[in-house]
């Protein structure tokens, strides 16, 4: 039996029960009888439901995110806990899976003759309805009505918003085909490909050209664009970096980071950490215990994040202990 006939025969009631299985609206305090009519009044007018946020980059630019409010927040995490989490997704997409770390996109990556980064331009907003519908919700699981419902749940505007805590999830099962047939094209050449949200990264010996003519042919028909500002060959004889860390020789955050951490845990030890955030600030304001504590965490996940790139840098495994020392206190 196709996709198409599975739900042929399901009945509106069938339906109901089947939408009321997947718990969207746990955790909301309402009555039974009236979640069905809830999930539809907020389907219908999604747009209502979200508020814009701007987060500034680091090239001085502002990306745009599309929140949800809490209502549509605790349905979107439910459709997150209990319809996308079961879903596979490629091995070769190695951002937003538990579990993962930006280490997994970096390691097939080290010690390659060439390294070829491609970026996708204005990924989640051309992640379109029509491709939601399809990759997010297939039929084969859902029957129509309720594959529409979840879709508009998930999108903003007939796309994917950046904020919602089911675009990440959904990206990848809409990247899935894509990740799949890249993936098996170029194991054939002994090129190794992995996928980091809207970064594909290449490394190997092969045609560069070939490359990007391949992976733009299949992304136009998906609906996508390379952003050829942000294409990057780069050779052993220079620093090579994927998503940030340096792969020349083995993973290891670059120097520039390295030094610039280095230099602020060592002047939290010399003045100490009021001292030094004085230092900083001036007398644009009052240091407080809990900004103390703030930037304490903050260098905590900085050496936390090179450990996790390069577990045995000594320097930053003792900053570790020391670190965690002081926030007890």
């Amino acid at each position: 039996m196709s996709s198409g006939q599975l739900w042929k025969y399901c009945t509106s009631d069938q339906v109901k029960e089947v939408l009321l299985s997947l718990h969207l609206l746990d955790g909301v305090p309402i009555k039974e009888e009236k979640r069905l009519a809830c999930l539809y009044a907020v389907s219908n007018h999604t747009e209502k439901h979200y508020h814009s946020a701007a987060i500034p980059k680091k090239n001085g630019q502002v990306r745009r995110l599309f929140v949800p409010d809490p209502l549509l927040m605790r349905i979107q995490k439910n459709i997150l806990r209990h319809v996308l989490a079961e879903e596979a997704v490629s091995e070769y997409a190695t951002a937003y899976r538990a579990g993962s770390a930006v280490i997994e996109n970096v390691r097939p990556h080290v010690g390659k003759k060439k390294i070829l980064k491609l970026d996708i331009q204005r990924f989640f907003d051309h992640i379109t309805f029509p491709l939601v519908y399809q990759y997010a919700f297939p039929a084969v699981q859902f029957p129509p009505a309720i594959r529409r419902l979840l879709t508009e749940l998930c999108c903003y505007k007939d796309y994917l918003p950046q904020g919602a805590p089911t675009s990440p999830a959904i990206s990848n099962l809409v990247m899935k085909p894509f990740d799949e047939f890249i993936g098996a094209w170029c194991a054939k050449r002994k090129i190794t490909y992995t996928r980091y949200c809207d970064d594909l990264t290449f490394s190997g010996e092969f045609d560069e050209k070939e490359v990007k003519c391949k992976v733009r042919s299949y992304l136009e028909a998906m609906g996508f664009d390379l952003n050829r500002k942000k294409t990057r060959l780069a050779r052993q004889c220079s620093r090579q970096t994927v998503t940030g860390i340096v792969v020349n020789e083995k993973p290891q955050v670059n120097r520039e980071y390295r030094r610039q951490l280095r230099a602020e845990l060592y002047y939290c030890r010399k003045y100490g950490v009021k001292s030094h955030l004085e230092r900083i600030y001036g007398q644009k304001r009052q240091i407080e215990d809990e900004d103390c504590k703030t930037y304490l965490r903050q260098q905590l996940g900085k050496v936390n994040y090179v450990l996790q790139v390069n577990p045995a840098d000594p320097y930053f495994f003792q900053e570790v202990a020391r670190l965690k020392k002081e926030l007890k206190e």
